[in-house]
């Protein structure tokens, strides 16, 4: 099995929400609900300030704590490319179980009322099963957002980090990688909301 991950290069990203949005429409998710997010942080102070955008979704862990909370064996890893998605046959027990949303380190499945079911980043599965890209890889303008096997990802891109202070490192072992910004490594920052 090749581990799929993503790639993401914090240094060119704008902070334009393109990933957002493309995931936002392939997924056809109502307003309040996100798959893939973009957040912004600021660093420093007058006369050094600083901003950086971070854009995730879910980690498709090595381990992932959604997929062993999930008494329905709805959540599952992908034996081809260890994309963590949901079997759609399998009917979710939704607000009255939440064991996956409750379990992920990283707060990634979200419940969907209106569905009356939970849904997560499956990575795009099906595009990527007939040969193709990621709607979020796909739309970003700046090309920050790459996707593959992530030991071709860390051999191609050997200065991406694994964690930032924003986003620390989990016991499920994320497959997402960033190249960094250098104050985004910095221990203090703030959220913002642009």
């Amino acid at each position: 099995m090749a581990q799929y991950g993503f790639y993401f290069d914090q240094t060119v990203c704008a902070g334009c929400h393109t990933c957002q949005i493309a995931c936002k429409d392939k997924n056809r998710l109502d307003v309040g609900f996100l798959l893939r997010s973009v957040k912004s942080y600021e660093t420093g102070a007058y006369p050094n300030p600083g901003i950086y955008h971070m854009s995730t979704s879910c980690s498709h862990c090595d381990n992932p704590a959604c997929v062993a909370a999930c008494p329905l064996k709805r959540t599952l890893k992908d034996e081809e490319t260890g994309i963590v998605y949901h079997d759609e046959a399998i009917a979710c027990a939704g607000e009255a179980c939440l064991r996956c949303v409750e379990a992920c380190p990283y707060h990634h499945p979200v419940y969907v009322p209106e569905k009356k079911a939970v849904t997560k980043c499956n990575m795009c599965l099906d595009l990527i099963k007939k040969g193709e890209t990621p709607a979020c890889v796909a739309s970003c303008m700046m090309r920050a957002l790459k996707f593959g096997p992530i030991e071709e990802l860390r051999a191609q891109y050997g200065d991406a980090v694994t964690e930032l202070p924003c986003f620390p490192a989990v016991e499920t072992g994320s497959n997402q990688l960033i190249k960094a910004r250098a104050n985004a490594l910095e221990t203090t920052f703030e959220e913002k909301n642009i």
